[in-house]
Parts: C-alpha cells; sequence; structure tokens
C-alpha cells in the first residue's frame, strides 16, 4: 500500500482544496491529511480560522479522498510524521516549490499546481468587498 501525506489549513473549504486532494489521492492508495490545529495556525501562521480544527476535521473525513486526518502542531512534525505512518509521497501545492525538499531522503516529494482561480485568502477578500 502507497501512502500519501499532505498538510495544511483548509478553513472555507472550497473546490481548489477537493481537486488537491483528489490529485494526491492519484499518488497512492491511502491519503492522510495533517490538518493545522488552531493554536498552531494561531501562533505560528497567525491566521484566525472561520472554521474551527474539529469543524475542519470533520469536513475533510467526509471527502472520499481522504483516509485520515491528523493534527499538524508545528512545522518541524514532518519528517516525524513521514516516517511514522510510513509514507511514500509527500504532496503540497506548488506555491510552496522548494520548501519541503528537506523530506527527499525518507520520501517522494510532489508539487501540484494550485487551482490558480480559488483560494481561501481570495475568497476572505471577496467577501469583504
Amino acid at each position: 500500500m502507497r501512502r500519501v501525506i499532505t498538510y495544511g489549513t483548509f478553513d472555507l473549504l472550497h473546490y481548489g482544496h477537493i481537486n488537491l486532494l483528489q490529485r494526491a489521492k492519484k499518488y497512492g492508495d491511502y491519503l492522510i491529511v495533517a490538518l493545522s490545529t488552531d493554536e498552531f495556525n494561531w501562533n505560528e501562521k497567525h491566521k484566525k480560522c472561520y472554521f474551527s480544527y474539529e469543524e475542519r476535521k470533520h469536513l475533510l473525513e467526509a471527502i472520499r479522498y481522504v483516509d485520515l486526518v491528523i493534527p499538524e502542531e508545528n512545522w518541524e512534525q514532518k519528517v516525524t510524521d513521514v516516517k511514522e505512518y510510513h509514507v511514500d509521497t509527500f504532496v503540497m501545492g506548488d506555491d510552496w516549490e522548494g520548501k519541503f525538499d528537506f523530506l527527499k531522503p525518507y520520501c517522494e516529494v510532489v508539487y501540484l499546481p494550485r487551482t490558480p482561480e480559488i483560494s481561501t485568502t481570495q475568497i476572505k477578500e471577496d467577501l469583504h468587498k
């Protein structure tokens, strides 16, 4: 069984997120989503989520491409997660291109193109107009 992992906040879930998860799942049989906790988003990313961690987790678990949701609590946990969950492929959007190449000794690293016309940031900006 090939295992794939991706990371993110997945707030205001939209079709760009679904596209990423669907394409990530094509790299293996089992997709793990490391979901940023509320504390990590606020303390490290300086982002306030609209939906709580539990609500975002519940939404992700309802998506057929997602097999497991785990908490992302810090930037440094990626190597540990890859080892602990026996991950074969790490997938992120190409806006992170090169940032996770340090994982290449442990697994394949793939950067997928984003869905260009949609983002959570864009939704928030549009709602404030």
